[in-house]
Formats: C-alpha cells, sequence, structure tokens
C-alpha cells in the first residue's frame, strides 16, 4: 500500500502551512470557545454551528452531534444519532468526528488506484463547506424542507444583522447565495478555531521532547507499529512528516473491514437492507470492488469515542481492537451463526461482496484457530497508548 504512505507524508507535510495560513487572515473578532482571533466569518460560523434554531426541531445544531466538549464527536454512545422534526428518527450511520481534517482533499483515485479523500464516512462531499451543507435538509438531521426555509430562519437569527454584514445587506433575498455563504462560514471556523486542529495531546508533547510516555504507553506505541503486529500505522500513519509536521493518524483512505451488522440500527431491521459505503454513491457505483469500504477516521481522540467504526457496532475500545485482531482468528465471538452452526461472516454485506473485505494485510491475514496477532495484554498496551493521542493534555 505505498500510496497511503505518500498520501499520510504530503498530508502532514501541508498542514503547518495551512494551519499557519487559516490563523492569519481576517478581523479580530474572538472565539467563544477559544482565545485565538477568528476572522469575522469564522466568529459568524462558530455562531451557526451552535444554532439550534436552524433545525426544524429547534433543538439540534451542529454542535449536538459534534460536541466540542467530546472532541467534536457525539456524547453519547448511540450507534446513529437521533434528528428530524421532532428529535425522534434514527439515522443510518455513526456520526463521524471533523477534528484534523485541515489538510483533507476532495476525493480522488490516487495512482495506484487507491480511493482517498472526500468528507462523509463515502468522501461524498468535496469540502468542510459541502459536508456542513448537508445536515440542514436531511431528514433524519435538522429536518428543513429546503434551503429557503434555513435562510428565514438565518435571517431571524441573534447574529442576522453581523450576516449581512459580512455578506452584504440583500445576501437573504438570495437563497441559494445565503446558503452557500452559511455553509463557507462554517468551513472558515472549522479551519480556523485551534480546537479542530490543536495538536495539544501526550503524543505531542512526547514527538515534541516536551512529555515521556510510560513504559505501557512505548510497549503499545511499539506494537501500534509494527508491520507484524498492530500494523495500525499502516493506515493511521504515527511519524511525523519530513518536515516535522506532527502526525494526523489518518491516511485518509478507505478500507473494509468486514464490520458485524449492527442491530442498534433501525435501517438493520430489514434484512435486504445493506449500507455500501463507497459503492452507494451514485457517481462511482460502477466500482462494486469498493461495496462495503468506508473512511479511514483519524485515531487522534479515539479513545474519547464513544462509539466505533461507521455503524457504532462497538462501544468500547477494547471490543473494537479485540474485533481487529480476533476477526479471523475467532469470527463466533462477533458474528451470528447459520443454521448449520457455521459463522455468518461479514453478515453486515451481501454474499456477492464479501471478496471486498481486507483479509491480506496484518492483522486480518489470519485464519481460523490462528493466534491473534496481539494478545490481551497487548491490546491494553496499544490502549494506553492511543489515551495518549487526546487533545487537552497538561504535564
Amino acid at each position: 500500500m505505498g500510496s497511503r504512505s505518500l498520501v499520510s507524508v504530503v498530508a502532514v507535510v501541508v498542514v503547518s502551512m495551512l494551519l499557519s495560513a487559516c490563523g492569519s487572515s481576517g478581523s479580530s473578532d474572538s472565539s467563544a470557545s477559544g482565545a485565538e482571533a477568528l476572522s469575522a466569518q469564522a466568529a459568524l460560523g462558530e455562531k451557526i454551528f451552535r444554532d439550534v434554531s436552524l433545525s426544524a426541531s429547534g433543538a439540534q445544531a451542529c454542535s449536538t452531534c459534534h460536541d466540542p466538549d467530546h472532541a467534536h464527536s457525539p456524547a453519547n454512545a448511540l450507534a446513529v444519532q437521533l434528528g428530524g422534526p421532532a428529535s425522534n428518527l434514527p439515522g443510518i450511520r455513526k456520526t463521524p468526528g471533523i477534528r484534523y481534517l485541515a489538510t483533507n482533499t476532495a476525493f480522488f483515485f490516487d495512482d495506484e488506484g487507491t480511493p482517498t479523500g472526500g468528507f462523509f464516512w463515502d468522501g461524498r462531499a468535496a469540502s468542510p463547506a459541502e459536508q456542513a451543507a448537508e445536515p440542514f435538509l436531511n431528514p433524519f438531521e435538522m429536518a428543513n424542507s429546503d434551503k429557503a426555509s434555513v435562510v428565514v430562519k438565518l435571517a431571524a437569527a441573534p447574529y442576522a444583522a453581523e450576516f449581512k454584514q459580512v455578506f452584504g445587506a440583500n445576501i437573504f433575498s438570495d437563497v441559494e447565495g445565503a446558503y452557500l455563504r452559511m455553509t463557507l462560514a462554517i468551513q472558515r471556523y472549522e479551519r480556523e478555531d485551534s480546537e479542530f486542529n490543536s495538536f495539544s495531546s501526550k503524543y505531542d508533547a512526547f514527538l515534541q521532547g516536551k512529555a515521556k510516555l510510560t513504559d505501557e504507553e512505548l510497549r503499545g506505541l511499539a506494537l501500534y507499529n509494527s508491520p507484524t503486529k498492530g500494523n495500525c500505522a499502516g493506515c493511521h500513519p504515527s511519524a511525523k512528516g519530513a518536515d516535522g509536521s506532527l502526525p494526523l493518524f489518518t491516511d485518509f483512505t478507505y478500507d473494509n473491514l468486514g464490520v458485524p451488522r449492527n442491530a442498534a440500527i433501525p435501517a438493520n431491521a430489514d434484512p435486504t437492507y445493506y449500507d455500501l459505503g463507497l459503492c452507494q454513491r451514485a457517481d462511482i457505483a460502477s466500482h462494486t470492488e469498493l461495496c462495503g469500504a468506508f473512511k479511514v477516521p483519524s485515531l487522534r481522540n479515539v479513545a474519547d469515542r464513544k462509539a466505533y467504526f461507521h455503524n457504532g457496532k462497538f462501544t468500547t475500545l477494547k471490543d473494537a481492537l479485540t474485533f481487529y485482531v480476533q476477526r479471523d482468528t475467532n469470527p463466533e465471538k462477533f458474528y451470528p451463526l447459520n443454521p448449520d452452526l457455521t459463522v455468518n461472516k461479514f453478515d453486515d454485506l451481501p454474499v456477492q461482496f464479501h471478496g471486498n473485505v481486507n483479509t491480506t494485510e496484518v492483522p486480518y491475514n489470519r485464519t481460523l484457530g490462528d493466534a491473534p496477532a496481539l494478545t490481551d495484554q497487548e491490546i491494553d498496551d496499544v490502549i494506553a497508548f492511543l489515551k495518549t493521542l487526546s487533545d487537552g493534555y497538561t504535564p
């Protein structure tokens, strides 16, 4: 997977330049969530991000599912969040975290044909602005009927005068223009506010020579990096970039891990329904080899998440890592049994797509009865290391 390594190097090289550029633009409006100065657009974007009045229910904002107090991820362990006009409709995928995406790009296939970049679990949005545009109209989220109804709410918001000052006195008479600028303001906020790219973990301090890892954390780091043990760094690079840039712990690619079906998602009650990830997108539906593939997320703040994988199947980091290393050695732990008592492996994919599941890279290259790539104690060591990736470390 040489392309993954190349993508990760490019990402970490660019990150410091992009963050510097974002932080130097705009006015001196201050952020409610941090001490740094935000541009006028970014300060407005933060207000929009936190505004529940922009939803049909009047109870949901971007920050409801992307909680700043929980690393911009959900504060609960629900597999899918609830939304809609009455805040009682479940979605179909776990809400992804939105930190450390400053260097992510629009979706593309690299020179080796590896799908890379894009926002959401299936990469369908080309930018944070495009990502921000969807929840306002999604019937399972903020559930507005159309862009015009969102703009009406914007025009009645306490910051409407500020919106007109930034974007023009007649902006609310242009529905498309106002909606676009709303999403661009959110994007500016996510680019500028340091909470989204703080690089403030214990591991960052360690890489900068400002902290020491414990023996357990160091063992976990070694297992994480080892190509014959955890091999986590194969998709979640942990090393500095060539210019000393701090790692993002994602290569922005996609993988198919054969995650078990989650009965906690109501849509899965229909046995004919499958969430096929990348190939569910109309523009790449012909790429059936990508059915079941989902975005490789950053592992920064992973220990603070309440649910894991695109369908929230596992609710503890221990269970998620155990699945990684025992999926093929002990599949009965994770998948249901068929009537003949064989294991119904990869049960969240139609049979014709089972061959898409990653079964070649460590630790997925085991077979039934083999020793897992990591022992239970080694899993605990890796978890100890992963806890050093949480933002907000103080020596």
